[in-house]
């Protein structure tokens, strides 16, 4: 648990505006229930910011989810605008509710000195990749339903666009794809420089195999127009892979055995 009472007394009203969205959504106007979720990720990013000035440094598992889940809603904050169809306030205030709670019980790991004032940088590009592919894969989630409503006879004429979300679907694992590939490579580089070699450990196996199966299904939709459940299913175990890369990986030595 956090012994930084700030960050526990707003990592708490963060969880319950998220969880009074999960809970009142469909009671709520789209105005009040965006404004709801703003309120949320406004506190949320108060959170991640008073974490910063943890002395020394703390990071881990739950902490990268969290950003990750706030990186994702800043995503869905942007595209709702653009985009008022789009509707997945419900889904996204559990998901903000549990990343902040996590954090705030497994705050992770300090870290009193870093070997390469560049470090921070590699984080950062690692933390952004999940991210984005945190946002594709939400993406291919709300294009499942939308498929599914189409097939039952469900779609409604106000609801997004199928096409539209295929596409920001991989425009997003592009992107996503492309800082993966920054993160390995500033991996390696850190990794040449720390113990001259390459690590082959738990981490870096998952997160190759994510960047692995992210360019099969780049090229596959390149190629051979992939699209639908093999371009879905391809992406989730991407994601997959990746979140064993990292979250997985520390999750084991940070909870399971309790190791820093």
């Amino acid at each position: 648990m956090s012994s930084n009472l700030p960050v526990a007394v707003v990592s708490v009203g963060a969880a319950l505006v998220y969880a009074l969205l999960a809970l009142a959504h469909a009671r709520m106007s789209a105005p009040q229930s965006r404004g709801l979720l703003g309120l949320a990720w406004l506190l949320h990013l108060v959170v991640l910011v008073l974490g910063l000035f943890d002395q020394p440094a703390r990071f881990g598992f739950a902490p990268a989810l969290s950003v990750t889940g706030w990186l994702v809603l800043t995503v869905y904050l942007i595209e709702s605008r653009l985009y008022p169809q789009m509707r997945a306030r419900w889904a996204l205030a559990i998901l903000g509710m549990w990343v902040v709670l996590l954090a705030l019980a497994f705050p992770g790991t300090p870290y009193p000195a870093l070997h390469s004032a560049l470090m921070p940088l590699h984080w950062a590009l690692g933390i952004a990749s999940y991210g984005l592919i945190a946002a594709a894969v939400v993406h291919a989630w709300l294009m499942q339903r939308a498929e599914k409503a189409i097939r039952l006879g469900n779609a409604n004429e106000a609801s997004m666009p199928l096409l539209t979300l295929e596409r920001l679907t991989f425009r997003f694992v592009a992107a996503g794809f492309a800082l993966l590939s920054a993160t390995l490579l500033a991996g390696w580089y850190f990794s040449e420089m720390l113990n001259n070699r390459w690590v082959w450990d738990h981490k870096t196996t998952f997160s190759v195999l994510s960047w692995l199966t992210m360019g099969v299904l780049l090229w596959g939709r390149w190629r051979l127009g992939w699209r639908g459940r093999v371009a879905v299913r391809t992406l989730y175990v991407a994601a997959g892979f990746l979140l064993l890369g990292y979250a997985g990986s520390r999750f084991v030595i940070e909870v399971l055995l309790q190791r820093g």
